[in-house]
């Protein structure tokens, strides 16, 4: 069983904070990752009918049933114990009496910021970061990471990413869809998120996307406000600095796992991924979402950004550490070139704070070059903890 990043960060939050509340993406790991955390904690999944309709027809029972702490899993299912568990825990301020986790973000954080304001700490868990997932045993490829994604059920069980990930789409995707909104027609639907995936790691265009689906703006706003909803796309804003009016401010679309994005759009095997146009998006995918898991499991907030102006000139990534900017590069070419460097060079010299920067590339060897550090994909959590926790440097190359 592979101990999660984010565990130190939950034990101790849960020594501060009377509930903690861990929410992600369907089969992401987070009932693991709370069992493993607390072994002692008694432990409900309000998934069982027979728990879900204790919790509703008689919610202070439900409750009165824990001496001791306890997990709450998919504690959306029902919503309206929240407010008896505010209640509890004013009566009862002891640290980590509840342990809830949650796959419905709206849903979830609606509630829990009416209920339970100052009295939860709030923690993210995506799918497994390559360090996680490949730590112990021999790394793939590039192709092969890519296609098989990090969704710790397919590395546990060494499942077949094509089979595994179609299934996921249609119970879990779906089955979250159909709770959030009134689709009709969910076949227009699953065309529009094979759309979003063949948009991954570009900026997005809402009206482009409703047209070549055939829905509205309107539509394809909300649809996308599921996915967001769902785990299933994060949303990159524009950096809002201010050093040229003729910005792009549409965000970037990714999809959190490259594995599920990659699926939907049709490679069947990592030897398409070679050749296949969307290899640059998909890698560029996999390493900004690394970087987010990074900050979740910190137990940060994104703070992730982009910026493009009008005349092509982008940073494809922006870490936003404090007053520090570190502009990123992100190619899949596993030849560093010169031209990687372009876009990065371009920005620092209109922001003063990005006097550090990084080319994150589709090679396994870690160096600098133009005093940029130069870092393999099989880097990206190292670099972050060495140079994005501290103090930045590049001068010796990447960690």
């Amino acid at each position: 069983m592979i101990t999660r990043t984010l565990q130190p960060v939950a034990l101790r939050l849960a020594r501060q904070y009377p509930v903690v509340t861990v929410t992600g993406p369907r089969q992401s790991g987070k009932t693991t990752l709370c069992r493993m955390a607390f072994p002692r904690a008694a432990y409900v999944s309000l998934e069982a009918l027979d728990d879900r309709q204790h919790a509703r027809n008689d919610p202070r029972g439900f409750l009165a049933r824990f001496t001791g702490p306890v997990i709450l899993d998919e504690i959306q299912r029902v919503p309206e114990l929240l407010s008896y568990i505010q209640t509890s825990v004013d009566e009862l301020p002891r640290a980590g009496r509840f342990i809830l986790t949650g796959s419905a973000q709206f849903e979830l954080l609606d509630h829990v910021s009416q209920s339970l304001a100052g009295r939860t700490a709030l923690l993210k868990l995506l799918p497994f970061t390559y360090d996680e997932a490949y730590r112990r045993r021999r790394p793939p490829s590039l192709e092969t990471m890519l296609w098989t994604g990090f969704y710790p059920r397919i590395h546990d069980r060494h499942l077949d990413p094509a089979e595994a990930l179609s299934f996921y789409f249609e119970t879990y995707v779906e089955r979250d869809v159909r709770s959030l909104l009134n689709i009709h027609n969910l076949s227009q639907f699953e065309r529009f998120v094979q759309l979003c995936a063949g948009r991954t790691g570009q900026i997005l265009n809402l009206s482009s996307l409703g047209n070549d689906c055939g829905v509205t703006h309107n539509t394809a706003r909300a649809w996308l406000s599921v996915l967001e909803a769902s785990y299933v796309v994060c949303l990159v804003r524009s950096h809002h600095a201010n050093f040229s009016k003729r910005l792009v401010k549409a965000p970037k679309l990714y999809f959190i796992d490259t594995g599920l994005a990659a699926n939907l759009i049709g490679i069947e095997h990592p030897r398409q991924l070679s050749t296949h146009p969307l290899r640059g998006a998909l890698f560029e995918t996999f390493a900004a979402v690394e970087f987010l898991k990074c900050r979740f499991n910190d137990g940060l907030r994104g703070n992730l950004f982009y910026w493009r102006d009008n005349t092509g000139h982008e940073a494809d990534l922006l870490l936003e550490c404090g007053r520090r900017i570190v502009p990123v590069e992100i190619k899949s070419g596993q030849t560093v070139c010169d031209d990687f460097f372009t876009g990065i060079r371009f920005y620092q010299k209109l922001n003063a704070a990005a006097k550090n920067a990084a080319v994150v590339y589709g090679g396994a060897k870690d160096t600098s070059r133009h005093n940029t550090a130069v870092v393999g994909f099989r880097s990206l959590e190292q670099f972050y903890r060495s140079a994005l926790r501290s103090n930045v440097h590049t001068s010796t190359g990447a960690p």
